[in-house]
């Protein structure tokens, strides 16, 4: 009787600890995981990292360079840009893109737009592979104008891999739909606007993690960032973030 107690009491034991154990293997992805997940959306959006902002920028270069000689309703055209910009071991980025453009008339003309794109970078502390499309609506795109208006969404996935912590690489998948982002002109300055996000994706070494949130652009360079209820100070150029 006495054997069988102390069986009972040891299994008891194992099977607490095996339930720790598990309980700390299930929460491991949420260790810090908004931090990452925050520095892969901020990244989908730098101009520093090719991101959605960059690309907003072709766009409405194209469409001016084109508009300035061609403003056919309807009219449909091509452009592609190819860019590698080594900064050293520690900078470096590359990145090719297939554009398409509809010009709309009326009294207020836009231009349609879509993309292909696909690229990677590496900075101190975040490198990534990555490839995806956007479909975006730019209004504003006549002269008299002085600021664009963006709406529309941008996706991005592929891989990536911490530089300050090894466990965080894995792949990601983000999609973020934009709503009135505006610019002015002539330099494409960010005056307002905000995006909703999904992002999610999985760490070998943390599991997986799925996420949504909210960005809202504050002006210029600043934006602030939500992702699972934690949110961020962001500069969109930088690519730097502080918790608040």
């Amino acid at each position: 009787m006495k054997t069988l107690r102390l069986t009972a009491i040891a299994l008891l034991l194992v099977g607490v600890m095996a339930a720790c154990k598990k309980g700390n293997g299930s929460s491991q992805p949420n260790n810090n995981a908004t931090d990452q997940a925050a520095d892969l959306v901020t990244a989908s959006l730098s101009t520093s990292t090719q991101g959605a902002l960059s690309g907003t920028t072709d766009l409405t270069v194209s469409a001016d360079a084109k508009l300035h000689v061609d403003t056919t309703c309807g009219v449909t055209w091509a452009d592609s840009v190819n860019r590698s910009i080594p900064f050293g071991t520690q900078y470096n980025y590359t990145y090719k893109a297939k554009y398409t453009y509809t010009y709309n008339c009326g009294t207020s003309p836009s231009v349609n737009t879509t993309a292909a794109y696909s690229g990677s970078f590496v900075t101190p502390n975040l490198a990534s592979t990555f490839s995806g499309s956007s479909d975006f609506t730019i209004s504003g795109v006549n002269h008299l104008s002085p600021t664009y208006s963006i709406n529309g969404e941008y996706k991005r996935s592929g891989s990536f891999q911490s530089k300050t912590d090894t466990s965080f690489e894995g792949t990601h998948s983000v999609d973020i739909t934009v709503t009135n982002l505006v610019l002015v002109k002539p330099l494409r300055i960010i005056k307002s606007g905000s995006a909703s996000f999904t992002i999610s994706g999985d760490m070998p070494k943390r599991g997986a993690f799925n996420y949504t949130g909210t960005i809202v652009f504050n002006g210029g360079d600043n934006a602030t960032l939500t992702v699972n209820g934690q949110t961020y100070l962001i500069n969109l150029s930088s690519r730097t973030k502080k918790k608040i």
